[in-house]
């Protein structure tokens, strides 16, 4: 599988066609209780995932397993090819923890000298410069004294000086201003594009997906819910909105499988993987943007889901273009999305409503 040009990169080659990770029936008991179960999926290398569940989930489980920290009760999780538990399968893994274990009482420059004598043989000082010029850390500076997102820049540093192939990030961005989630956004992709790194972030603020992330894993129960590329899962789904007469969703739209349904008043707003054709009615389709897709999953975790066996997302419908332009448009989180050439996105990145099968009273925003 080519990667796709992320934010405005070109992707390098040498990250094509590789898997980066791959599980199979991946599973994890604590005594009685399953934390995972039955996963199966393929992350393909290059690409920056979004893990995102509620509490309890398996987040933290299904990365403790990636690392190679803990071993699997079932199944097998493969890293580059490697056994995820054994040392080459570790190696290629670097994971920057929620309160990483930065010492407080060091500065900059010895805790950077720090990593690189604890990766003898892995460790890049052009890399560490790079990213320590772009995060404009003062390295005479303790790393007690660093607000929260030059802590965080401090920690993306030492991961990335490491040179991984899989970057694991526990919840990084959201404990830092806007400006330094835009930095680390922007690193990111970067080494994304750059390098072939592969990125899984846990839990990110769903509003900046759209920009940052191209592949989705989605758990619920321990157990996989969606996983695929985030262009493919937009574009099996749709939003619809619109008038329902009675109680319920209108019978044309419930004869798809519905993944969540708000209703309100005389209203209702579904999301739906299609099944052919939606019937025309008084109700608006759109393609959801992946905030709007993320929210629908987790609002109903018992959802079967729609992947093929293997892992890969089920085969995408042929689907109208929005704001015409083909899919989403990476970019930096915040930007407005989806716009036409010439015109301004909608206020918040949300999506442009068709109305090609509008065929009745307005529909509710």
């Amino acid at each position: 599988m080519a990667i796709r040009p992320v934010g405005g990169y070109e992707a390098t080659g040498r990250a094509a066609d590789r898997t980066a990770v791959e599980a199979i029936g991946l599973g994890k008991r604590h005594r009685r209780r399953w934390a995972l179960r039955d996963c199966t999926f393929r992350l393909p290398a290059g690409r920056i995932c979004a893990l995102v569940g509620p509490a309890g989930a398996g987040k933290t489980t299904l990365l403790s397993l990636a690392s190679g920290l803990v071993r699997p009760t079932e199944g097998t999780v493969r890293i580059g090819g490697a056994n995820g538990s054994g040392p080459a399968g570790r190696a290629k893994v670097a994971w920057v923890a929620q309160g990483g274990p930065l010492s407080p009482r060091l500065t900059v420059a010895e805790t950077l000298r720090l990593g690189r004598e604890l990766a003898p043989g892995h460790w890049s000082e052009r890399r560490a410069e790079q990213i320590v010029r772009a995060g404009r850390l003062p390295l005479n500076a303790r790393v007690g004294a660093l607000c929260a997102g030059r802590g965080a820049h401090l920690a993306l540093t030492l991961a990335l000086a490491r040179q991984p192939e899989l970057l694991l990030l526990d919840d990084l961005p959201a404990h830092a201003d806007p400006l330094v989630r835009h930095q680390v956004a922007a690193l990111l992709l970067a080494q994304a594009a750059e390098y072939g790194t592969t990125v899984v972030l846990t839990s990110p603020p769903l509003a900046e997906l759209d920009g940052l992330c191209d592949h989705l894993l989605v758990l619920a129960g321990g157990r996989i819910r969606l996983a695929g590329a985030a262009e493919d899962a937009v574009g099996a789904h749709a939003l619809v909105m619109g008038e329902r007469r009675g109680e319920g969703l209108p019978p044309r739209i419930a004869a798809h499988p519905v993944v969540d349904a708000q209703l309100t008043g005389r209203h209702f707003t579904a999301l739906i993987r299609p099944e052919g054709a939606i019937a025309p009615g008084p109700w608006e389709v759109a393609e959801p943007s992946v905030e709007e897709l993320l929210l629908a999953y987790l609002r109903a975790p018992d959802v079967p889901a729609p992947n093929a066996p293997g892992g890969e997302p089920a085969a995408p419908r042929p689907r109208r273009l929005l704001g015409g332009t083909r899919g989403h448009r990476p970019g930096i989180p915040g930007m407005p999305r989806n716009a036409a050439p010439g015109r301004p996105g909608p206020p918040g990145g949300a999506p442009r409503i068709g109305h090609d099968q509008h065929s009745g009273k307005g529909a509710a925003a």
